[in-house]
């Protein structure tokens, strides 16, 4: 396991952007697969992105943008036009690097055995 941390939330209003940053900790940050999931009140966790170890991307909406700094151990989310329904808890999870999986496996939160704390994101209307 790896710690993370996560950054940027905020509130914005709807049409604005943000850029997310989940930073971990460790010389082996590179060989995880960082995703991105998110909770809102009353709901169920929900995947958001994620961003392989190998550098395949899969966003779950064409409005957020994945990509890593591995130099700075960090995995960004850009998010763009954001609306009220964006509003929730965002975290950030990590699994150790394991090849031949596709994108439902990686969208399963239940694989990841590192997880941030999460940060908040408001979007007003």
């Amino acid at each position: 396991q790896i710690q993370l941390v996560e950054s940027g939330g905020g509130v914005v209003q709807a049409g604005g952007s943000l850029r997310l940053s989940c930073t971990g900790s460790g010389r082996a940050f590179s060989t995880y697969t960082v995703a991105w999931f998110r909770q809102s009140a009353g709901k169920e966790r929900e995947f958001v992105a994620v961003l392989r170890w190998s550098g395949v991307a899969d966003p779950a909406r064409g409005r957020f943008f994945i990509a890593r700094d591995n130099a700075k151990n960090t995995v960004y989310l850009q998010m763009s036009n954001l609306q009220p329904e964006d509003t929730a808890i965002y975290y950030c999870a990590a699994q150790k690097g394991v090849a031949g999986k596709g994108n439902t496996y990686y969208r399963d939160a239940s694989i990841y055995d590192s997880w941030g704390k999460g940060t908040a994101v408001t979007v007003s209307s």
